[in-house]
């Protein structure tokens, strides 16, 4: 059985990840999105291992001690992170693990497993990305100018990954994001195990 693949995946605030990447996630059953851990306080609604695993700040602490995580950050005095065993476990399982995490997050991962395959999703222009994120009309004009500001540190950082879906036509963009996941799986690197097998 071949072992799956790490896909790192960012983008700014109101870019459509979740919308691209969710019907990926439906059609193709062997990949999964992994899910974060964190300090803060559970949302009405929210289920400890579904959205996020709920954790105390004293085992989030000694997660980060004993190198349980891939990557972690701190926001608003909690912690957020990904568990390094489930990741772990499921792509040596053969399952590809989604991580839909911030810059941040990315560029740990990078320098420690980077044989991950990294996709952006930039939007076809700010100006459209700032129309979305005001289409909402779910957030003050405060918090609108923050994740502008935060969109354009994260697009400065777009070159670092390996591929670059533009979310400008859904539906070409989502036929992107499948052929990008196809194209990173044929790469010599995670083949090696294939070819030493038929070769032997």
């Amino acid at each position: 059985m071949s072992k799956g693949q790490l896909i790192v995946y960012s983008g700014p605030s109101g870019v459509g990840k979740g919308t691209l990447m969710y019907p990926y996630l439906q059609e193709h059953p062997e990949a999964v999105l992994s899910i974060s851990m964190t300090t803060r306080q559970p949302r009405p609604g929210e289920t400890d291992g579904v959205e996020y695993y709920f954790v105390s700040h004293e085992e989030f602490e000694k997660q980060i001690i004993q190198d349980g995580l891939l990557e972690y950050a701190r926001y608003s005095g909690n912690y957020y992170g990904t568990p390094r065993k489930m990741v772990e476990e499921r792509i040596q399982q053969g399952q590809d693990v989604v991580l839909e995490i911030e810059v941040q997050g990315a560029m740990k991962i990078k320098q420690s497993y980077p044989d991950a395959v990294f996709i952006f999703v930039l939007p076809p222009s700010f100006s459209v990305l700032e129309a979305r994120l005001r289409g909402r009309g779910t957030e003050s004009e405060e918090v609108i100018a923050a994740r502008l500001a935060a969109a354009k540190r994260e697009l400065g950082t777009a070159a670092l990954y390996d591929y670059i879906i533009v979310n400008d036509d859904l539906e070409q963009a989502r036929k992107r994001l499948e052929a990008v996941i196809a194209a990173a799986k044929c790469q010599t690197k995670y083949m090696k195990d294939f070819i030493d097998e038929v070769t032997k």
